[in-house]
């Protein structure tokens, strides 16, 4: 399916890169059906024009985005919401407002691709054009017999020697494979943080800073649940921030 997009954001050139970042989506595409400066002209344009979803910056004059989505949650059906900024303060308060998503400036065509898939499930399931996606599970040979673990328990995965740690709140299993195979296949529940691991995308609780000893200073990434913290590459830094702060 095509997504319809209304973009809404003070910023003219701000405006122009999200255009060119959606023009190069695909899996879903999305087409930008207007643009509108301020949260008025947005509610002007939306009254005879519906959206699958609204990009909306936080930071503008007049009513802000805030206040924006706040209106937005009144309609009947209303469109999905995702926040464009350059600030990460609001993030608590934006998921409040239930936004679907939270991306920070400058937007990374990856980041973005992933939000609109989760807003193409569940545009999917509101028009009953698609059911409820059925749980997945990495099947582990575990001393003897088989055992299904679900994907929405794993924490972590983490490739070691030939294995693959696969970490649960409950416990860890091993697993053989490849890590880019399952990274390949279950991009919309795990993000990699380092050559061998792969996190959760929902199971993030914060980035600190971290002093390892083969790797030197830098940061870690801390999940919910457990107390390990897990190294992040530079490579990789900057897609985790996104997921703390949104």
């Amino acid at each position: 399916m095509t997504l319809k997009v209304l973009i809404v954001d003070d910023e003219a050139l701000a405006r122009a890169r999200l255009r060119t970042l959606l023009g190069d989506c695909t899996a879903p595409a999305a087409r930008v059906e207007a643009e509108a400066a301020n949260a008025a002209q947005a509610l002007a344009w939306l009254q005879h024009h519906p959206v699958d979803l609204v990009l909306i910056d936080i930071h503008m004059p007049g009513a802000d985005g805030l206040a924006l989505a706040q209106t937005l949650r009144t309609r009947a059906q209303p469109p999905a919401v995702v926040f464009v900024t350059a600030y990460a303060e609001h993030a608590v308060q934006a998921f409040e407002l239930e936004a679907v998503d939270y991306l920070t400036k400058p937007v990374r065509l990856e980041r973005l691709q992933v939000t609109l898939q989760k807003i193409e499930r569940i545009t999917k399931q509101t028009r009953g054009l698609e059911p409820d996606l059925p749980e997945e599970f990495l099947v582990i040979q575990d001393r003897g017999r088989t055992e299904r673990v679900s994907l929405a328990a794993v924490l972590y995965l983490k490739a070691e020697l030939k294995y693959i740690t696969v970490r649960t709140v409950a416990r860890s299993y091993l697993l053989e494979g490849a890590l880019s195979e399952l990274e390949d296949k279950y991009k919309t529940y795990f993000v990699r943080i380092h050559r061998n691991a792969l996190i959760a995308r929902r199971a993030v609780r914060s980035l600190e800073k971290y002093h390892d000893p083969q790797e030197g200073d830098g940061w870690a990434v801390r999940l919910n649940n457990i107390d390990e913290l897990l190294w992040v590459s530079r490579r990789q830094l900057a897609a985790v921030r996104e997921l703390v702060v949104g």
